[in-house]
Protein backbone atom coordinates (compact mmCIF):
# COMPACT_ATOMS: atom_id res chain seq x y z
CA UNK A 1 0.00 0.00 0.00
CA UNK A 2 1.09 3.06 -0.71
CA UNK A 3 2.14 5.86 2.11
CA UNK A 4 0.70 9.36 2.45
CA UNK A 5 4.49 10.35 2.00
CA UNK A 6 5.36 8.11 -0.82
CA UNK A 7 2.06 9.34 -2.42
CA UNK A 8 3.14 12.69 -2.26
CA UNK A 9 6.79 12.24 -3.31
CA UNK A 10 5.04 9.90 -6.59
CA UNK A 11 2.95 13.41 -7.45
CA UNK A 12 5.74 16.12 -6.82
CA UNK A 13 7.98 13.96 -9.03
CA UNK A 14 5.53 13.65 -11.80
CA UNK A 15 5.37 16.98 -11.82
CA UNK A 16 8.81 17.68 -11.75
CA UNK A 17 9.51 15.08 -14.38
CA UNK A 18 6.96 16.79 -17.28
CA UNK A 19 8.70 19.73 -19.47
CA UNK A 20 8.78 22.99 -17.94
CA UNK A 21 6.18 25.65 -19.52
CA UNK A 22 8.36 28.60 -21.33
CA UNK A 23 7.17 31.75 -20.11
CA UNK A 24 6.02 33.16 -23.51
CA UNK A 25 3.91 29.89 -24.10
CA UNK A 26 1.65 30.45 -21.28
CA UNK A 27 -1.51 32.39 -22.05
CA UNK A 28 -2.96 34.12 -18.75
CA UNK A 29 -7.00 33.20 -18.18
CA UNK A 30 -8.16 36.63 -17.14
CA UNK A 31 -11.20 34.49 -15.86
CA UNK A 32 -8.73 32.96 -13.11
CA UNK A 33 -6.74 35.74 -12.03
CA UNK A 34 -6.86 36.47 -8.44
CA UNK A 35 -5.94 39.35 -6.26
CA UNK A 36 -4.06 38.72 -3.37
CA UNK A 37 -7.03 40.47 -1.27
CA UNK A 38 -9.32 37.80 -2.88
CA UNK A 39 -7.43 34.85 -1.78
CA UNK A 40 -7.98 32.79 1.50
CA UNK A 41 -7.69 29.49 3.14
CA UNK A 42 -11.30 28.59 1.81
CA UNK A 43 -10.15 29.58 -2.16
CA UNK A 44 -11.30 27.04 -4.23
CA UNK A 45 -8.02 25.52 -6.01
CA UNK A 46 -9.20 22.19 -7.82
CA UNK A 47 -12.76 19.99 -7.72
CA UNK A 48 -12.47 16.65 -7.55
CA UNK A 49 -15.96 14.74 -8.37
CA UNK A 50 -17.63 17.90 -6.21
CA UNK A 51 -15.16 18.05 -3.85
CA UNK A 52 -13.43 21.22 -3.34
CA UNK A 53 -9.69 21.29 -2.78
CA UNK A 54 -9.08 24.93 -0.91
CA UNK A 55 -5.81 26.42 -0.70
CA UNK A 56 -5.74 25.81 2.46
CA UNK A 57 -5.52 22.17 2.41
CA UNK A 58 -2.51 23.13 -0.12
CA UNK A 59 -1.09 25.38 2.29
CA UNK A 60 -1.16 22.95 5.22
CA UNK A 61 0.73 20.06 3.10
CA UNK A 62 3.19 22.34 1.54
CA UNK A 63 4.40 22.33 5.15
CA UNK A 64 4.55 18.90 5.59
CA UNK A 65 6.65 18.10 2.26
CA UNK A 66 10.10 17.13 3.05
CA UNK A 67 12.53 19.68 2.85
CA UNK A 68 13.97 18.79 -0.68
CA UNK A 69 10.41 19.74 -1.78
CA UNK A 70 10.30 22.95 -0.37
CA UNK A 71 13.19 24.29 -2.13
CA UNK A 72 10.97 23.67 -5.53
CA UNK A 73 10.26 26.46 -7.45
CA UNK A 74 6.78 28.17 -6.62
CA UNK A 75 5.54 27.09 -10.12
CA UNK A 76 6.49 23.66 -9.76
CA UNK A 77 5.63 23.64 -5.98
CA UNK A 78 2.19 25.07 -6.35
CA UNK A 79 1.22 22.43 -9.25
CA UNK A 80 2.93 19.12 -7.68
CA UNK A 81 0.96 19.96 -4.28
CA UNK A 82 -2.02 20.86 -6.12
CA UNK A 83 -1.46 17.12 -8.36
CA UNK A 84 -1.22 15.38 -4.92
CA UNK A 85 -4.21 16.58 -2.98
CA UNK A 86 -6.63 15.68 -6.87
CA UNK A 87 -5.18 12.44 -6.69
CA UNK A 88 -5.82 11.81 -3.01
CA UNK A 89 -9.28 12.72 -3.38
CA UNK A 90 -9.66 10.52 -6.51
CA UNK A 91 -8.51 7.69 -4.94
CA UNK A 92 -10.47 8.67 -1.92
CA UNK A 93 -13.23 8.84 -3.37
CA UNK A 94 -12.59 5.04 -5.33
CA UNK A 95 -13.17 3.15 -2.09
CA UNK A 96 -15.20 5.78 -0.37
CA UNK A 97 -18.13 2.65 -0.33
CA UNK A 98 -15.33 -0.19 0.59
CA UNK A 99 -14.60 1.86 4.03
CA UNK A 100 -14.35 -0.99 6.52
CA UNK A 101 -14.82 -0.68 10.57
CA UNK A 102 -10.82 -1.18 10.61
CA UNK A 103 -10.61 1.60 7.87
CA UNK A 104 -13.02 4.01 10.93
CA UNK A 105 -10.80 3.03 13.75
CA UNK A 106 -7.63 3.91 11.82
CA UNK A 107 -8.99 7.35 10.86
CA UNK A 108 -10.23 7.82 14.56
CA UNK A 109 -6.70 7.00 15.89
CA UNK A 110 -4.91 9.33 13.21
CA UNK A 111 -6.77 12.45 13.95
CA UNK A 112 -6.69 11.57 17.76
CA UNK A 113 -2.74 11.19 17.06
CA UNK A 114 -2.89 14.66 15.15
CA UNK A 115 -4.61 16.36 18.25
CA UNK A 116 -2.30 15.01 21.01
CA UNK A 117 1.02 15.84 18.66
CA UNK A 118 -0.53 19.34 18.96
CA UNK A 119 -1.30 19.13 22.49
CA UNK A 120 2.35 18.01 23.39
CA UNK A 121 3.91 21.02 20.83
CA UNK A 122 2.14 23.90 22.78
CA UNK A 123 3.25 22.76 25.80
CA UNK A 124 7.02 22.33 24.95
CA UNK A 125 7.08 25.16 22.79
CA UNK A 126 5.32 27.09 25.77
CA UNK A 127 7.97 25.64 28.17
CA UNK A 128 11.27 27.61 27.16
CA UNK A 129 11.84 31.05 27.78
CA UNK A 130 14.68 32.99 28.51
CA UNK A 131 13.66 33.09 32.00
CA UNK A 132 12.99 29.30 32.08
CA UNK A 133 16.62 28.75 30.11
CA UNK A 134 18.48 31.10 32.41
CA UNK A 135 17.09 29.39 35.52
CA UNK A 136 17.93 25.80 34.28
CA UNK A 137 21.37 27.02 33.44
CA UNK A 138 21.44 28.20 36.91
CA UNK A 139 20.39 25.12 38.99
CA UNK A 140 22.23 23.19 36.74
CA UNK A 141 25.77 25.32 36.24
CA UNK A 142 25.53 27.89 38.56
CA UNK A 143 27.05 26.56 41.54
CA UNK A 144 28.57 23.80 40.29
CA UNK A 145 32.08 22.63 41.19
CA UNK A 146 34.73 22.82 38.24
CA UNK A 147 35.29 19.39 36.87
CA UNK A 148 38.86 17.74 36.11
CA UNK A 149 38.97 16.51 32.25
CA UNK A 150 42.01 13.92 31.18
CA UNK A 151 44.58 13.92 28.29
CA UNK A 152 45.16 10.41 28.22
CA UNK A 153 46.68 8.10 25.77
CA UNK A 154 46.44 4.01 25.88
CA UNK A 155 47.78 1.05 24.61
CA UNK A 156 44.88 -2.09 24.16
CA UNK A 157 45.84 -5.63 23.81
CA UNK A 158 43.13 -8.58 24.61
CA UNK A 159 45.32 -10.42 27.33
CA UNK A 160 47.00 -9.69 31.39
CA UNK A 161 50.26 -11.46 30.02
CA UNK A 162 50.33 -8.91 26.79
CA UNK A 163 49.64 -5.45 29.04
CA UNK A 164 52.32 -6.83 31.68
CA UNK A 165 54.65 -7.20 28.89
CA UNK A 166 54.06 -3.77 27.39
CA UNK A 167 54.19 -2.14 31.00
CA UNK A 168 57.25 -3.27 31.69
CA UNK A 169 58.94 -2.60 28.20
CA UNK A 170 57.51 1.24 28.65
CA UNK A 171 59.75 0.94 32.67
CA UNK A 172 62.80 -0.01 30.33
CA UNK A 173 62.62 3.42 28.17
CA UNK A 174 60.34 2.11 25.35
CA UNK A 175 58.47 5.04 23.99
CA UNK A 176 54.99 5.03 24.47
CA UNK A 177 53.44 6.21 21.07
CA UNK A 178 55.66 3.48 19.01
CA UNK A 179 54.84 0.86 21.16
CA UNK A 180 50.94 1.78 20.46
CA UNK A 181 51.27 2.10 16.89
CA UNK A 182 53.13 -1.08 17.18
CA UNK A 183 50.59 -3.09 19.72
CA UNK A 184 47.16 -1.30 20.18
CA UNK A 185 44.49 -2.70 18.66
CA UNK A 186 41.97 -0.06 18.29
CA UNK A 187 41.62 2.83 16.58
CA UNK A 188 44.25 5.26 18.50
CA UNK A 189 46.99 3.45 17.57
CA UNK A 190 47.63 5.47 14.72
CA UNK A 191 47.97 8.71 16.58
CA UNK A 192 49.94 6.81 19.05
CA UNK A 193 47.42 5.94 21.65
CA UNK A 194 45.92 9.30 22.10
CA UNK A 195 42.36 9.34 23.11
CA UNK A 196 42.19 13.42 23.60
CA UNK A 197 40.56 15.08 26.76
CA UNK A 198 37.44 13.51 28.00
CA UNK A 199 35.71 14.02 31.49
CA UNK A 200 33.73 12.45 34.12
CA UNK A 201 31.80 9.82 32.82
CA UNK A 202 32.65 9.68 29.09
CA UNK A 203 34.93 6.63 29.77
CA UNK A 204 34.17 3.42 31.05
CA UNK A 205 34.48 2.99 34.84
CA UNK A 206 37.67 0.65 35.37
CA UNK A 207 39.15 3.45 33.07
CA UNK A 208 37.65 6.32 34.11
CA UNK A 209 39.15 4.97 38.16
CA UNK A 210 42.47 4.56 36.94
CA UNK A 211 42.94 8.07 35.65
CA UNK A 212 41.61 9.86 38.33
CA UNK A 213 44.27 7.66 40.64
CA UNK A 214 47.03 9.33 38.61
CA UNK A 215 49.69 12.34 38.07
CA UNK A 216 50.40 13.24 34.66
CA UNK A 217 53.34 11.46 33.44
CA UNK A 218 51.75 8.94 35.14
CA UNK A 219 51.57 4.81 33.41
CA UNK A 220 49.06 2.35 35.02
CA UNK A 221 49.30 -0.74 35.53
CA UNK A 222 47.28 -2.97 33.46
CA UNK A 223 43.79 -2.40 33.61
CA UNK A 224 40.73 -4.53 32.59
CA UNK A 225 37.57 -3.31 30.78
CA UNK A 226 34.83 -5.02 28.43
CA UNK A 227 37.00 -4.15 25.49
CA UNK A 228 40.45 -5.83 27.02
CA UNK A 229 43.27 -4.81 28.97
CA UNK A 230 45.03 -1.25 28.80
CA UNK A 231 48.18 0.13 29.51
CA UNK A 232 47.24 4.29 30.30
CA UNK A 233 49.45 6.79 29.66
CA UNK A 234 47.54 10.59 31.38
CA UNK A 235 49.38 13.45 29.47
CA UNK A 236 47.37 15.89 31.28
CA UNK A 237 44.95 17.21 33.13
CA UNK A 238 42.86 20.94 33.09
CA UNK A 239 39.90 22.39 34.79
CA UNK A 240 36.76 22.26 32.66
CA UNK A 241 35.47 25.71 31.96
CA UNK A 242 31.86 26.53 33.02
CA UNK A 243 30.01 26.39 29.63
CA UNK A 244 28.43 29.54 28.34
CA UNK A 245 24.34 29.35 28.46
CA UNK A 246 24.30 29.95 24.56
CA UNK A 247 26.47 26.55 24.38
CA UNK A 248 23.91 24.80 26.05
CA UNK A 249 20.66 26.89 24.91
CA UNK A 250 19.55 23.81 23.22
CA UNK A 251 20.23 20.86 25.81
CA UNK A 252 18.23 22.59 28.11
CA UNK A 253 15.33 24.28 25.57
CA UNK A 254 15.07 19.92 25.23
CA UNK A 255 15.31 19.27 29.27
CA UNK A 256 12.89 21.74 29.76
CA UNK A 257 10.54 20.60 27.19
CA UNK A 258 10.85 16.78 28.29
CA UNK A 259 9.94 17.95 31.86
CA UNK A 260 7.23 20.35 30.75
CA UNK A 261 5.53 17.63 28.29
CA UNK A 262 6.10 14.66 31.45
CA UNK A 263 4.04 16.92 34.16
CA UNK A 264 1.33 18.09 31.63
CA UNK A 265 0.91 14.31 30.53
CA UNK A 266 0.69 13.52 34.53
CA UNK A 267 -1.39 16.52 35.49
CA UNK A 268 -4.06 16.17 32.48
CA UNK A 269 -4.36 12.20 33.06
CA UNK A 270 -5.16 12.63 36.56
CA UNK A 271 -7.98 15.26 35.74
CA UNK A 272 -9.43 13.23 32.86
CA UNK A 273 -12.24 11.00 33.81
CA UNK A 274 -10.65 7.39 33.09
CA UNK A 275 -12.06 4.16 33.85
CA UNK A 276 -10.63 1.11 32.34
CA UNK A 277 -12.90 -1.93 32.10
CA UNK A 278 -10.61 -3.99 29.78
CA UNK A 279 -7.65 -4.08 32.45
CA UNK A 280 -9.12 -7.63 33.23
CA UNK A 281 -9.37 -9.36 29.65
CA UNK A 282 -6.80 -11.87 28.55
CA UNK A 283 -3.17 -9.73 27.09
CA UNK A 284 -3.57 -12.28 24.51
CA UNK A 285 -6.36 -10.47 22.79
CA UNK A 286 -3.71 -7.97 21.48
CA UNK A 287 -2.64 -10.53 18.76
CA UNK A 288 -6.19 -11.34 17.98
CA UNK A 289 -6.47 -9.88 14.45
CA UNK A 290 -9.12 -11.66 12.94
CA UNK A 291 -11.46 -9.35 14.97
CA UNK A 292 -10.77 -6.17 13.27
CA UNK A 293 -9.51 -8.02 9.12
CA UNK A 294 -12.96 -9.25 8.96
Amino acid sequence: MLTKSLLCATALAAVLAAPTFAQDTQQPNPEAATTAADVNVDTVIATVNGTDITLGEMLVLRQRLPAQYQQLPDDQLFTGVMEQLVQQQALADSVADKVTQKDEIAMKIERQSYLAAKALEDVAEGAVTDEALQTAYDAQFGEAEPQTEFNASHILVQTEEEAKEIKQQLEDGADFAELAQEKSSDGAAQNGGELGWFGEGMMVQPFQEAVEGMEAGDVSDPVQTQFGWHVIKLNETREAEKPALADVRDQLAQQLQQQAVAEHLTSITQDAEISRPGEDLDPAVIHNDALIDN
